[in-house]
C-alpha cells in the first residue's frame, strides 16, 4: 500500500478506528486531506510531523466539548489520533448544513474562548507568531534576493517588538488563527469554532488583530461593522499600545503567503505577492491599502 496515498492512509486507519471507509468522499485535498465517511464522521490527514498538532487538536475539542463552548466535535469513542505511515489521522463529527460567520459571529466566539481558565489536563504551547515565516521567506522564488533580505530583516525587527510588547489583556488561550473561515453558523447554534491545531496561550488581542487588519489595512470592512464587532467582543484593540507591532505581524504572515504561494503559482499570484509586499515597504502609501485579493 502506497504510503504516500491519502485514501491508502485513509484505509488503514479507518480499520484501527474500527470505521468502514468504503466509499469515502473527498471534501478537500490540500495541506490536510478531509474524506466523508459513513453516519455522519469525517476524517482529517495531517501533513507528515504534525502528529503534536494534531493531537493538540483532538485534546481542544475535548476541552472546549467539556467547557460548553461550540466547536467543532472530535468522535470521543476513538482513541485517536491514529498514526498510520508517519501521518496523524483524526475522526470528526461531520458537521450539520452551515455557512461561514459573520465578524460579529467572530467575536462571540473569540469573547467566549478567551474567558475559559485555561485547561488543566493537557498542556498548550505557546503562541509562536513567526512559525515558518523564515522558510516561506527563503521560498519565495518570485521576489528578488534583496527584497528576500528586506523581509528577513524586518522578521528581525518584529521578533525583538514582539518581545517587549506592553501590557494588554490577561493572556489566555487563543485560537490563533481567528477569522470568519474559521468561524461558522448552523440553524440550531450561533457560531461553531473550527480549526483548532493553532490554539495556544498568549495575548488576545493576537486573536482580535485577526479582523481588524480587515478594517485598517486593507478595509474589507467598514467603521459601523468594525464599531459592532468591538462591542461585541467588549474591547477594541486598535486602541491598545501594542496593537501596531500585532498588526505589522499579521501583514507580514499574509505577505509571505501569497509569495509561498505565487512560488507554486506565479502565473496568479507573483503580482499579488509584490502588491503587498511593495505596501509594507510604503511604496503605496498609508494604510488602508487596496488590491490584496484573497489566495489559497
Amino acid at each position: 500500500m502506497n504510503c504516500d496515498d491519502p485514501l491508502a492512509i485513509l484505509h488503514r486507519a479507518s480499520a484501527v478506528a474500527g470505521l468502514n471507509p468504503d466509499g469515502a468522499e473527498v471534501i478537500r485535498l490540500a495541506e490536510n486531506a478531509i474524506y466523508r465517511l459513513r453516519d455522519g464522521i469525517v476524517a482529517r490527514i495531517a501533513r507528515t510531523g504534525q502528529d503534536a498538532a494534531a493531537a493538540k487538536e483532538v485534546n481542544v475539542a475535548r476541552w472546549l466539548e467539556d467547557s460548553g463552548v461550540s466547536a467543532v466535535r472530535v468522535a470521543r469513542e476513538i482513541d485517536q489520533p491514529v498514526r498510520v505511515d508517519g501521518r496523524s489521522v483524526t475522526f470528526w463529527h461531520e458537521l450539520p448544513p452551515h455557512e461561514y460567520g459573520a465578524i460579529v459571529d467572530v467575536a462571540a466566539a473569540l469573547r467566549e474562548l478567551h474567558k475559559l481558565t485555561p485547561p488543566e489536563v493537557f498542556e498548550l504551547s505557546e503562541l509562536a507568531p513567526f512559525v515558518r515565516l523564515p522558510q516561506r521567506i527563503k521560498a519565495a522564488t518570485t521576489i528578488s534576493a534583496d527584497d528576500q533580505n528586506w523581509l528577513l530583516n524586518r522578521l528581525t525587527e518584529l521578533k525583538t517588538a514582539y518581545d517587549e510588547l506592553p501590557p494588554g489583556l490577561p493572556r489566555c488561550v487563543v485560537h490563533g488563527d481567528a477569522w470568519s473561515g474559521n468561524v461558522v453558523t448552523t440553524t440550531d447554534s450561533a457560531f461553531v469554532l473550527l480549526d483548532l491545531e493553532r490554539c495556544s496561550l498568549g495575548p488576545p488581542e493576537w486573536d482580535l488583530v485577526s479582523t481588524a487588519v480587515t478594517y485598517v489595512t486593507t478595509a474589507r470592512i467598514n467603521t459601523k461593522e468594525w464599531g459592532t464587532y468591538c462591542e461585541t467582543y467588549g474591547h477594541d484593540v486598535t486602541s491598545w499600545e501594542g496593537f501596531h507591532i500585532l498588526r505589522d505581524i499579521r501583514e507580514l504572515r499574509q505577505t509571505t503567503m501569497a509569495a509561498q504561494v505565487a512560488a507554486t503559482n506565479p502565473q496568479h499570484y507573483a503580482d499579488q505577492a509584490a502588491h503587498r509586499l511593495a505596501c509594507l515597504q510604503g511604496q503605496h502609501g498609508p494604510r488602508p491599502w487596496s488590491g490584496w485579493r484573497p489566495v489559497p
